[in-house]
């Protein structure tokens, strides 16, 4: 089953009002003169989306409406209402016209002490209204040197797929992020990742075949302008989970070039 190819840029914890802005046009400029219409690929909807800061959602569907580059958050509280101060909740994204949203990045699980069961309580309340979950899945060094990836990626994988099911997972992206590599200049092999991406699709066939076949996998791990299209030509890498090079209009544009 052919599969396009998504990239999304996460800001993280950057921006600024002004800023926010002159990144948003040069993303929309740059998109038009590689002559991607901003999504790049003829028929889909979003190929290219920003996941902003709360504060700048207003901000960015201000600026990209009516373009083809979507916008979303970088978490999602898993209840859907009531007394939880600070929190943000997947109907309230929905308000601002989002389409996609990051849950369970390796950021998340270690310094706010997110478990399996919290990541996949909120891909499912992202689903319950409309929302793209984009699940984070990933391994430490000490894991990886551990030679304990594949039952890492399994246990976290397994936790969403108890929660969602198959048809939960139709509806969501995965993405592969090697907390070793995020912000560290250090990037998992074309090889490396690959085998990563491919145990995540054997894991999910395991489930429902078809649901494996449509399924996109994003790699997460320091994806640069010099090395997306390797990591991208890939038969399981489906496209990219954005840092730094998000914040970058052109690098951005470069990446979002190379998987066309």
């Amino acid at each position: 089953m052919a599969r396009t190819k998504l990239v999304v840029g996460n800001w993280k914890m950057h921006g600024e009002t002004a800023g926010n802005q002159t990144l948003l046009n040069a993303l929309k400029s740059g998109m038009a003169g590689a002559g991607m219409a901003g999504a790049g690929m003829a028929g889909v909807e979003a190929a290219v989306a920003v996941c902003v800061p709360f504060p700048y959602l207003a901000q960015a569907r201000s600026v990209l409406v009516g373009t083809s580059i979507a916008w979303g958050a970088q978490d999602v509280s898993g209840h859907a209402q009531g007394a939880y101060t600070g929190e943000v909740s997947a109907a309230m994204l929905k308000d601002f016209d989002c389409r996609y949203v990051i849950v369970g990045h390796s950021e998340r699980r270690g310094y706010h002490g997110e478990t399996d069961e919290t990541v996949a309580a909120k891909a499912a309340a992202a689903l319950t209204v409309g929302l793209i979950p984009i699940i984070c899945v990933g391994e430490t060094l000490a894991e990886r040197e551990g030679n304990i990836t594949g039952q890492v990626i399994t246990r976290q994988l397994d936790a969403v797929i108890a929660h969602i099911g198959a048809a939960g997972l139709a509806k969501s992206v995965v993405a592969y992020e090697p907390v070793w590599a995020i912000g560290t200049g250090r990037t998992a092999s074309p090889e490396q990742a690959q085998e990563v991406h491919a145990l995540i699709r054997a894991r999910v066939a395991a489930v429902d075949a078809n649901v494996a076949a449509g399924l996109r996998i994003l790699y997460g791990g320091s994806m640069k302008p010099n090395n997306a299209k390797e990591l991208m030509a890939r038969p399981d890498i489906d496209g990219g989970l954005i840092g730094g090079a998000a914040l970058v209009a052109t690098d951005f544009v470069a990446i979002c070039a190379a998987a066309v």
